[in-house]
């Protein structure tokens, strides 16, 4: 488009020195006001305006762009325009692009406030939201959300192009629910029905319906009240993330987001077509909006439901409704079947859609397995909502899967061992009874074993169902193995292997039909043995996997994280640190313990925010924060809060304002907090909800008593509540004046729970990468990875936490075949990306910087390498502190690279501090302390300290040999290099005799002391990182080859036969490995640490 601007005519000098951007229409100037300043060279205007403006003769600027135009009218945005682009082109592009979920940071710096009217019409256009109400602009989220899931889908174009699509939508939908539950909170929205109680007004803004998280009408009456209704949406979440996971065609979800913002639990959710006009008991045509009490169901959404019953292991099931009648189900009651006037079927109200925790929920008249007794439960929790995790059905039905193949191979192996044996003799020595049957399978010892079993233990296994497929099935007494082994294990089906749960067993208001009393006893007995299954297997295998260093959390994110990926819900965390208190190796888990304390301590205080929040005024949430975090973290001991001056004048404005928060009892209650009040409440929270009794009345005791931090605890606070404050140095320890001010704190963002969608064929592809890799094929392994990136990237964008796991695996691949600089670019962009996705101080990027570094040292920028090193180990020290086990792998790569650049006081520092870190982690004959000790030893030879230098390498010496015997190549090594320091040391002493005895005219031999070389710093570096070269002799080379040809001709065979099938048709190989696993030339792998991708 053309655009024209006019100028002010040379024939008014009054006004010829104001500046070319002033405004055309001016005072005293006639026929001014009748021009247009700008207009369209399309014959639009009126031919009056045209000959005016030709009498004028005013100049015109002809341009393309706006921007183009701006810059020739006005020289003051060509200027800062200019240097806006500047900036902008100097930053990396991952520095530019937008995130698909917004990511807050909890600190940030103090910003210059100025003057802006532009900034003033955002926000009151945001606050009153004109621009999502325009006619016509509104999006129809439910009709995007469920036409993205109707996309084909039968070929790699269609799948990825529907997964695009249902990400993008998705990532919007979040973002506009998150600004809308704001909105809510805030009072900008006007309720659906504003003469109601604000607990129980509904919002509908930007076509999203909005509820908040209180028990209207008393629907959760019988489960926990308010309590359960803030539980509700959390546990809907989950049941429509695994729906969306299943992807069964037909049937649809609605888009939800839970957002937590200002102590206030909002359900964002799309609208089914329809629904607001019809009552929901004329909508409802599957399940139960009572509770049980009239159940309906519908053929159509039993057949649609069937399809995800084994996947997520469902029992479809019969209950009775108020009639009496049997009514057939294939979810809880409470899932709900509307079919929208768009002809869809909507599934909602998920939040049964797993089966109930038995150790939280007591039954009169039933008893839990000793295992659970054993450790105290059932336990009475404040709500009866408390469902197992996916993560945990998926380990028991695997647990008893593995289970269920001993029985019947070991019994179909002696049958045929020994043809004369009685099947009744069988079951009575192999098989346990009906009876034991959940004390015998799913003991600690059974558990246990199943938990350790290894590589042989799955060969095992495998042998033994080889076993079992070999068997035609046409011997009636293998059948018959087979019916036991099934009715072992708990299976519904007598000849194959299927157990699943239902999730009505044990629900308020649910009955069963007589005919299926059998059958509820099994499942009765299937839900205790899975409570008793976390217990006894779950939770110590979490504790033996950090005590052997399998897993690292670094704070209470990745600690959270840990558990959930094993089951573990976060209300057992109690019980995980009872276990880790009388564990015999309680030193080596000394930093499980103190970020255990920290996040028990951290929740407990939320939990207490959040009522404590709720009622307080916008206008006094900074007052409000303040005075928390000085009672929770300060060592002040009154702490006085300041209300705002509004809300001392007058109470009576406040009553008539509409936007008051939901549910505000008394603005002002939460002043008259005190420390010794919030932390009484906070060790009752720590004893009421995770049944662990906390030693400490002050912040100053529990610092003392766990060795804790009060920064990290601040840091930890923040991120669950949404915290953000101003970034300088707090005196918490100051007894004079408060840490905390109301200007430090910045802002209360939303914290934000929602689904995340996958990229099935990339992950596949991510996942048969690594599998190559781990087989030591690692240009195959390298495409693969390459390939999965690129599809990452066309499903998720830039920026993703999967693509950064992809650009770290790709750096490692780079950085083993000796391509330092690919190496160096990918990890770059993988720091890039951990910042924006994951957070500056994310255990995550914390791993990035430090491999960084490693590149960075190879590829020669060695203070590059040190500074990436010293800023890894400041946010270890915020995040944690310093006794933490990654400290000892940060210290031992500081100290080497100090080491390498001549820096040997400082080099020992570090390297003597990462000694006593392992030594307390590992244990003193651990091979890692063996390497801390050999890499002091080098520190104290390059000093030419040859005493010290022994007394470390004999240390280093004594532990090889107690480990790997004396004919180990690394015994080997160290007893040639000790009889080298030895030798150095006799001739350091033999000089400095003759010196004693000639003086000054002793004739001294030069000594040869050893500087490190690079090469010798980076092979240690490679060592202590996880990557170790290994030499091969020339017999050993060929063999390789040949294995390698062997491979090939194999590989290029299977091609030969898929050749006719797509990429993606075959089973992508198994993937054990983590994201940085090394190839066969690797003999270590990586410090192993929790992945946070899928």
């Amino acid at each position: 488009m053309v655009i024209k601007t006019d100028e002010l005519p040379a024939a008014a000098p009054a006004d010829s020195s104001r500046e070319p951007n002033s405004q055309a229409g001016g005072k005293g100037r006639p026929g001014a006001a009748e021009l247009p300043s700008v207009m369209l060279l399309n014959g639009d205007c009126p031919e009056s305006l045209k000959k005016e403006e030709r009498a004028t003769k005013l100049p015109r600027f002809l341009s393309h762009s706006l921007v183009e135009l701006l810059n020739q009218i006005s020289p003051t945005f060509k200027k800062n325009f200019a240097v806006l682009q500047k900036k902008r082109v100097q930053r990396h592009p991952f520095e530019r692009i937008a995130t698909p979920f917004q990511v807050y940071s909890w600190t940030a710096p103090q910003a210059e406030h100025a003057m802006d009217c532009v900034r003033a019409e955002d926000a009151y256009t945001s606050r009153l939201g004109y621009e999502e109400h325009i006619p016509g602009q509104t999006r129809d989220w439910n009709e995007e959300l469920q036409t993205t899931r109707e996309l084909p889908r039968k070929n790699l174009p269609e799948r990825l192009l529907r997964e695009r699509a249902i990400f993008k939508v998705h990532s919007d939908f979040t973002a506009a629910a998150t600004r809308g539950a704001m909105a809510v909170i805030d009072g900008n929205v006007m309720a659906i029905n504003p003469s109601e109680e604000t607990k129980m007004q509904m919002f509908i803004w930007n076509n999203i319906f909005f509820s908040l998280g209180f028990d209207v009408r008393d629907h959760y009456k019988d489960f926990g009240g308010d309590v359960a209704a803030y539980v509700a949406p959390a546990n809907d979440l989950n049941g429509v993330r695994t729906y969306n996971a299943v992807d069964v065609e037909g049937l649809y979800t609605l888009g939800t987001v839970v957002v937590d913002y200002r102590g206030y639990r909002v359900t964002a959710q799309s609208i089914i077509p329809g629904i607001l006009e019809r009552d929901q008991e004329q909508s409802v045509i599957y399940g139960s909006i009572d509770f049980g009490k009239t159940v309906v169901s519908h053929p159509r959404y039993l057949e649609l439901l069937e399809r995800t019953s084994r996947p997520l292991k469902i029992l479809r099931h019969r209950v009775l409704n108020d009639r009496d009648e049997e009514v057939e189900l294939c979810s809880s009651v409470e899932c709900k079947g509307i079919i929208g006037n768009d002809g869809r079927h909507y599934i909602l109200d998920l939040l049964r859609t797993f089966p109930p925790d038995l150790n939280f929920l007591p039954v009169s008249g039933e008893r839990l397995p000793e295992e659970c007794t054993r450790a105290g439960f059932p336990r009475t929790h404040r709500h009866k909502l408390c469902c197992l995790r996916q993560e945990l059905v998926d380990a028991f039905v695997e647990h008893r899967y593995l289970l269920f193949m001993k029985l019947a191979a070991l019994q179909l192996m002696q049958q045929k061992a020994s043809k004369i044996e009685n099947l009744t003799t069988l079951e009575n020595g192999s098989l346990p009874s009906s009876e034991s049957k959940s004390e015998d399978p799913l003991g600690p010892e059974a558990g246990s074993e199943e938990e350790g079993s290894s590589a042989s233990g799955l060969a095992k296994v495998k042998e033994l169902a080889e076993t079992i497929a070999s068997d035609d099935g046409t011997d009636p007494r293998s059948r018959e193995v087979i019916r036991n082994a099934c009715k072992a294990v708990g299976s519904i089906s007598s000849t194959a292997f299927d157990v699943r749960f239902n999730p009505d067993i044990f629900s308020p208001g649910v009955r069963f039909p007589e005919s299926c009393q059998e059958e509820v006893r099994d499942q009765k007995q299937l839900l205790k043995d899975a409570a008793a299954f976390l217990l006894s297997c779950q939770i110590p295998g979490l504790v033996k996997d950090c005590t052997d260093h399998v897993v690292l959390p670094m704070d209470g994110a990745t600690l959270s994280e840990v558990m959930r990926q094993r089951g573990i819900n976060m209300r057992y965390l109690g019980k995980v640190l009872d276990l880790v208190l009388r564990s015999p190796a309680r030193d080596q888990l000394d930093h499980i313990y103190k970020i255990g304390i920290g996040e028990l301590i951290t929740r407990s205080a939320k939990h207490i925010f959040k009522t404590y929040l709720q009622g307080v005024e916008l206008s006094g949430l900074s007052a409000a924060i303040s005075h928390f975090l000085n009672c929770f973290l300060s060592s002040y001991p009154n702490p006085v809060a300041h209300l705002p001056a509004d809300e001392l004048v007058s109470k009576k404005r406040n009553r008539k304002r509409r936007n008051r928060p939901p549910g505000a009892a008394d603005n002002t209650a939460w002043a008259v907090m005190t420390p010794q009040e919030l932390w009484k409440n906070i060790c009752q929270e720590a004893k009421n909800y995770f049944d662990f009794s906390l030693e400490c009345e002050t912040v100053d005791q529990a610092v003392e008593t766990y060795g804790l931090q009060k920064i990290t605890l601040l840091r930890e606070i923040s991120l669950k509540t949404g915290i953000q404050i101003l970034l300088k140095e707090y005196s918490f320890d100051s007894r004079h004046k408060p840490a905390f001010t109301e200007e430090d704190v910045l802002n209360i963002f939303p914290v934000v729970k929602h689904v995340n969608p996958k990229a099935s064929d990339a992950f596949h592809f991510f996942q048969s990468g690594q599998a190559k890799v781990q087989q030591g094929f690692l240009k195959e392994g390298c495409e693969l990875i390459n390939e999965a990136l690129n599809l990452f990237n066309n499903v998720y964008g830039a920026m993703h936490v999967e693509i950064c796991a992809c650009l770290r695996l790709l750096a490692r691949l780079h950085y083993i075949m000796g391509d330092y600089a690919e190496a160096l670019s990918n990890q770059q962009k993988a720091v890039l990306m951990s910042e924006r996705v994951m957070g500056i101080e994310h255990p995550n990027t914390i791993q990035e910087y430090m491999h960084l570094a490693l590149y960075c040292f190879a590829s020669s920028q060695l203070s590059t390498a040190l500074s990436l090193l010293y800023r890894a180990r400041y946010l270890t020290l915020l995040v944690f502190g310093e006794d933490h086990p990654e400290m000892a792998l940060l210290d031992n790569n500081i100290g080497l690279v100090l080491h390498g650049v001549m820096e040997y006081d400082l080099s020992l520092r570090f390297l003597e501090n990462a000694l006593a870190v392992s030594t307390k982690y590992h244990g003193h004959k651990s091979l890692k302390v063996a390497l801390s000790h050999h890499l002091v030893a080098r520190v104290y030879e390059s000093k030419a300290e040859f005493r010290s230098a022994l007394q470390h390498e004999k240390e280093g010496y004594t532990i090889y040999k107690t480990q790997l015997g004396e004919d180990h190549e690394k015994t080997k090594e160290s007893s040639e290099y000790l009889k080298c320091l030895t030798q150095q040391a006799v001739a350091l002493q033999r000089t400095m005799n003759e010196i004693y005895r000639n003086g000054s005219s002793a004739n001294i031999p030069p000594l040869k002391f050893t500087a490190p070389s690079m090469a010798s710093v980076l092979e240690q570096l490679n060592v202590i990182n996880g990557i170790l070269f290994i030499p091969l002799s020339q017999k050993d080379l060929e063999n390789l080859k040949a294995e390698v040809a062997r491979r090939h001709q194999l590989q290029e065979a299977s091609k030969n036969r898929d050749k006719a099938e797509e990429p993606m048709a075959t089973e992508p190989e198994p993937a054990g490995a983590p994201d940085d696993a090394a190839p066969q030339s690797q003999a270590a792998k990586d410090p192993p640490f929790p992945s946070l991708q899928g």
